[in-house]
């Protein structure tokens, strides 16, 4: 058995160069690389020369390095060694060459205070390296992600796009602890259309994907072929815009409180898209990303593969490597689970899912939805929509700021097709003010939830609530931001005044009978805002409701007592336990 350092960033990426086939390492003296030198001194993989002087030792390493085409690591303590990297960094750059500069020094935390051997390392001018990351000290699971995911960067880019230096700052607490068994660390590989791609061997494959753009027919059915050979689905909600056979709108069925899906356990995803609001749960053995942009985005922590390539070339490539075609047996046990849930749907109380389970099958053909974030997206979610409905929602910065400016520009360009927008009361009022853009169509369409605060922080299982319940003071003054815009008629007022269409609903029987007229096909003469006056308490109602449909045997008990006491008996009991 190898001694080493017990400090677990050295240990990554030792590791990681390991697993990649990095051998050569140029070493310069002194006490922060003493951990990582040290153990890779007593590792036989490793190639080590020793260079006194940094600015010699890099220029080595590009003398190494363009002899080879082998990858070049190269090791320095504190203070001013690394600054001396930086002559032959900047050739290295110019010239392609692929080293690896990795500068150990003491937390950055003393960086600016005045704490001797301590030099700012978070900054590089632009052309000595193609990438520099931060491997800090790692204490908990999401600090020892961090420093995997940044050194499986740093090493990749070595080789990526044509090339060139990299750097990797590695802090140190001079450990002199040492250990023999090193917990496996996760290598992340990246392939291009050049490469020999790696075979399937998954018995069970979902094809995830996230916020996406309309998807052209050719590549919506070289996905549903891929998923016809390797026994897939196409995880889905409505901001996918996939509408193959093999979609599997799911939040309802991965949604369940209760119970476990069986879908939940697959073999491999391939992650293809942005961000999305849904991860469904799945526990997957590995995941592929699929990207033009080849970057490493860790969004499951499964990462494996990095495919840099349109999605389209990814699967034509993989449908061209098998012949024979599965039994469907994954796509007929999602079926299957999905037609018991939705056979069982109870009836839920006046709220946004209450909405979106009446309103999403007859939104017209060819119409686009667009849903604020995030009660909104996640209630609608729920419910999927006619074939040719597109959806989108702003995930990308994730914020409730936007969404009716985006709604008019997209229905600006299309003034034949209809646009809907549902968002919550917080959004609708953050955003009112593009309602007074004279460009405005007819072809636009607004549900506004107005349950008179911000529910995502309401509901009682959510991270707002429950920090402030913890805490001992109510979640709806400052968390929930309740109490604004309280007058009844402002918004009746305000888009009346602009020349809106306005319905108010107060019920369900008053939203059926204005279904017809919000969901009709005819573009009207005016844009049209339907404002829904729906109770927190039902909202939270319906969301405990939909995630309840189905029960397994371990937690029927929990269940009974839940509906026995109530929410009211339960919140009494919290607070009892809290005091």
């Amino acid at each position: 058995m190898i001694n080493c350092t017990d400090e677990r960033n050295a240990q990554i990426l030792i590791e990681l160069l390991k697993k990649h086939g990095i051998r050569k390492v140029v070493a310069s003296p002194g006490t922060t690389n003493a951990c990582l030198v040290s153990s890779m001194q007593n590792d036989p993989f490793f190639e080590i020369y020793s260079a006194p002087e940094e600015r010699s030792g890099a220029y080595m390493a590009c003398g190494m390095a363009a002899e080879t085409g082998e990858a070049v690591v190269l090791s320095c303590t504190g203070a001013t060694a690394s600054r001396n990297y930086m002559p032959a960094l900047t050739e290295a750059y110019y010239r392609q060459l692929p080293i690896l500069a990795v500068t150990s020094s003491r937390r950055n935390a003393y960086i600016g205070h005045n704490c001797d051997q301590v030099t700012d390392r978070t900054v590089l001018p632009n052309d000595i390296a193609k990438l520099s990351v931060q491997m800090p000290i790692v204490f908990d699971d999401v600090s020892e992600w961090n420093c995997t995911i940044n050194a499986n960067k740093a090493i990749l880019e070595l080789f990526h796009r044509g090339g060139g230096p990299a750097h990797i700052n590695l802090e140190t607490t001079y450990s002199k602890k040492t250990v023999t068994d090193i917990k496996p660390v996760r290598a992340i590989f990246r392939y291009d259309a050049l490469d020999k791609l790696p075979d399937i061997n998954a018995k069970s494959v979902c094809v995830f994907v996230g916020s996406h753009i309309q998807m052209s027919k050719k590549l919506q059915n070289a996905i549903s072929d891929f998923c016809e050979k390797y026994n897939g689905i196409v995880l889905c909600d409505h901001t996918s815009n996939y509408r193959g056979k093999y979609r599997a709108f799911c939040n309802i069925v991965t949604g369940q409180y209760y119970w476990k899906s069986k879908i939940k356990n697959v073999d491999l995803i391939l992650h293809i898209g942005n961000i999305s609001s849904s991860d469904y749960g799945i526990n997957a053995g590995e995941v592929w990303r699929i990207n033009p942009d080849g970057e490493i985005r860790d969004t499951f922590r499964k990462l494996y593969k990095v495919f840099e390539m349109d999605e389209l070339e990814f699967f034509e490539a993989y449908n061209k490597m098998r012949e024979y075609k599965e039994d469907d047996s994954f796509l007929n046990l999602y079926k299957k689970e999905e037609g018991e849930i939705l056979e069982k749907i109870p009836e839920l109380p006046f709220s946004n899912i209450w909405v979106a389970s009446v309103t999403a099958k007859e939104l017209p053909d060819n119409s686009v939805l667009h849903l604020g974030i995030r009660n909104s997206l996640r209630s609608w979610n729920f419910f999927d929509t006619k074939e040719s409905v597109r959806g989108y929602s702003n995930t990308g910065g994730f914020g409730i700021d936007g969404s009716i400016s985006t709604i008019i520009g997209a229905a600006l360009c299309n003034p034949d097709r209809l646009y809907y927008c549902v968002v919550g009361d917080l959004a609708f009022f953050y955003d009112m003010n593009a309602l007074g853009n004279r460009h405005i169509p007819p072809n636009v369409r607004i549900l506004v939830v107005n349950n008179g605060l911000g529910f995502e922080m309401k509901f009682p299982t959510s991270w707002g609530c429950s920090i402030a319940n913890a805490i001992g003071v109510s979640e709806n003054d400052y968390v929930c931001a309740a109490g604004h815009y309280s007058q009844p008629n402002l918004i009746k007022c305000y888009v009346e005044g602009l020349g809106f269409n306005y319905v108010r609903v107060n019920d369900k029987k008053e939203y059926l009978l204005n279904l017809k007229d919000i969901t009709s096909a005819k573009i009207a003469e005016k844009p049209m805002i339907v404002e829904l006056i729906v109770d927190s308490e039902d909202e939270d109602m319906a969301l405990n409701l939909i995630g309840s449909i189905m029960v397994d045997d371990s937690n029927l008990a929990k269940v009974a007592i839940k509906k026995a006491i109530g929410k009211k008996g339960i919140n009494a009991i919290k607070k009892m336990v809290r005091r």
